[in-house]
């Protein structure tokens, strides 16, 4: 089966032409540097299957950080049969640069002129046929998000072919003919073209099979001081200059440059991203989001929970009381409340958090918390984990990758994991949200950030460092597409509905057997340790630990616990937060434990264990203490 690699810089839409050509099984999203591992899909081009792998988004090949490292070695792994060079035409000076980059790997290749809406917004309008003449690809134009182009993309991709490389000024092509006679062998035994591991090896940044060899060496150092001396200056900055020239060259023969169209999206920046005012308006749009969130789960909670109730009853009646009756009844609890106290808050969460990151407003939170980052230590990419984190702990753990140092990749990963992922925002929703209010769950949301900047403080001391600023790409507002909300709404259920949920029915129903048994009240007994000190019932010691496997389950078993989905009658207000909050931090669900395993090594995934416990039990006497005030 043949493989095309989706290329291009962070924002070209790749993931959106990802998800449009495969059935949208993978997240589109709009922070540069989100997509670090290898996303494959099957698609048909021309009658045939083909995989699509959409590659992390790269401005270079030569690797910066891990995504664009991760993207450099599959093109050039031998596995690649066809590159889709995505190019935002909204910034195409800057997108040719890669253009040209990749036209020196020597594969065939098709150019994606996607966002031509963006452009045309700009007033930039582009002659894709002359553009195509003077690289000597076939250049597709696509709106990706609306659909528009790409069957046009796809007839062009068995047209694929090498591009023509960029001609450089005359000193930096003789030194790139003298040494491709040196590396010819090298490169024949490699399979890359010689003018590509020349660049590399002029660039500092030796391919595969170039070391251990003396005379190579000599003649690349040879070659890298002649440049240097001539320029002043080292001869990566030389051949990144030379590509922008011819970068900017092309440009300038393919493209028209009129007026912009100055609209509502331009001048709402004024407003949403002012340094003053942008950040209560971020606080009223979060806030909007949880009290619609709450709202809206606890109108379908209260159609879905009576009725499923009564069926729970009548079941168990039917059944009688037997061991294995309770143990189905317990199974059959876990299915609806599944139903019932999750997915009324779970699905409209997600809707709402892929509205806000396809209109590019989520881009404009990380931007204004970029200060925050700086204030506790640390800076730039580590505002990506920390919003990821809102839907998911794993993939916020996994995107510390980006980060070039260590220290931040540790201080970013114990922060995330205490940021509050989906399944924590349903104890939230379903718990103080629907049973204290929503001004008092948005206050939880406020003191966990309080927290988490406070703890990022104290470890910025503690491993002190500078990491580095922020480069992160704005994109424009856009109209978010019904289809593509409900794709992401989809995809990122689905690991509710596959994984999560079979887990709340296994466990419902060892939790109905443990009672069954007479064992639960031992159980309990023996974790009072952790509910004394909190206020907590001993009956809400197995929900807690329950909740290591999934944190919705901590919140479903209560319930169960309990024996009534009417929390109200067997817990105050003020245990309700208590309890909400230590779920907010206490240690993570297992599957983020074994990523932050994988990350950071299992001593120092220990380590955030034992801190984001021990600061849920301070939190957890913190809000005891401010209920029984109260």
């Amino acid at each position: 089966m043949r493989v095309i690699a989706l290329v291009g810089q962070p924002n070209s839409g790749k993931s959106t032409l990802f998800n449009a050509l495969t059935g949208y099984r993978a997240v589109a999203s709009n922070f540069p540097g989100t997509t670090v591992e290898l996303l494959r899909g099957k698609a048909l081009v021309g009658g045939r299957p083909v995989e699509v792998v959409d590659l992390p988004g790269t401005y270079s090949l030569l690797a910066g950080d891990r995504a664009e490292e991760l993207s450099r070695d599959f093109l050039i792994s031998g596995e690649v049969d066809v590159v889709v060079n995505v190019v935002d035409a909204s910034l195409l000076s800057r997108s040719l640069e890669l253009t040209l980059e990749l036209s020196e790997l020597g594969l065939p290749m098709v150019v994606c002129l996607n966002m031509m809406d963006e452009a045309e917004h700009k007033g930039i309008k582009i002659d894709a046929e002359k553009l195509s003449d003077l690289l000597g690809v076939p250049v597709a134009e696509t709106v990706a998000a609306r659909g528009i182009g790409l069957a046009k993309l796809l007839s062009l991709i068995p047209q694929a072919r090498p591009a023509r490389p960029p001609r450089y000024s005359a000193d930096v092509e003789r030194a790139l003919a003298q040494l491709s006679e040196v590396v010819a062998p090298i490169a024949k035994a490699t399979g890359l073209p010689p003018r590509y591991v020349v660049i590399r090896l002029l660039a500092g940044d030796p391919p595969p099979g170039t070391s251990g060899q003396p005379e190579l060496s000599q003649a690349v150092e040879e070659a890298r001081e002649k440049i240097a001396s001539a320029r002043g200056e080292d001869p990566a900055l030389v051949l990144s200059a030379e590509r922008h020239a011819a970068a900017v060259s092309l440009f300038e023969q393919v493209a028209e440059v009129g007026h912009a169209q100055v609209g509502w999206r331009e001048r709402a920046d004024d407003i949403l991203m002012h340094p003053l005012l942008g950040y209560p308006i971020m606080v009223l749009v979060l806030f909007g989001l949880f009290w619609a969130v709450f709202k809206v789960g606890g109108i379908l909670e209260g159609l879905l929970l009576p009725p499923l109730e009564e069926l729970s009853q009548g079941l168990g009646a039917l059944l009688g009381q037997g061991l294995f009756s309770q143990v189905v009844v317990g199974a059959f609890q876990g299915l609806w409340a599944g139903v019932a106290i999750v997915l009324p808050y779970l699905v409209p969460f997600l809707f709402l958090l892929a509205l806000l990151e396809d209109v590019g407003y989520l881009p404009r939170v990380g931007y204004l918390m970029d200060a925050l980052m700086h204030r506790i230590g640390l800076h730039g990419k580590s505002v990506i984990p920390f919003l990821l984190g809102y839907g998911c702990s794993v993939p916020a753990v996994l995107a510390t990758r980006i980060l070039e140092d260590e220290r931040d990749r540790l201080v970013t990963a114990a922060l995330a994991v205490m940021v509050p992922c989906a399944g924590r925002a349903i104890v939230v929703f379903g718990l103080v949200g629907r049973y204290v209010g929503p001004l008092a769950a948005f206050g939880l949301y406020v003191l966990n950030l309080v927290v988490i900047a406070l703890s990022g403080w104290l470890l910025a001391r503690l491993l002190p460092g500078t990491g580095p600023g922020l480069i992160m790409e704005i994109p424009p507002y856009r109209r978010p597409n019904l289809r593509t909300l409900l794709g992401k709404v989809w995809l990122r259920l689905k690991d509710f509905v596959v994984v999560a949920w079979p887990l709340l029915i296994g466990t419902s129903a060892l939790f109905a057997l443990l009672q069954a048994l007479g064992w639960s009240p031992a159980l309990n007994n023996g974790l009072r340790f952790l509910t004394w000190p909190l206020g907590l019932p001993k009956e809400a010691g197995v929900p807690l630990v329950f909740g290591i496997l999934r944190k919705e389950l901590s919140l479903v078993m209560l319930t169960q616990a309990f024996g009534t989905a009417d929390l109200s009658s067997v817990l105050s207000q003020g245990q309700m937060v208590v309890f909400t909050g230590f779920v907010l931090f206490y240690m993570p669900c297992l599957a983020t434990l074994a990523a932050l395993g994988r990350e950071l090594g299992p001593r120092r995934a220990g380590l955030v264990l034992l801190g984001t416990t021990g600061v849920a039990l301070l939190i957890g006497l913190f809000l005891r203490g401010i209920s029984a005030l109260a």
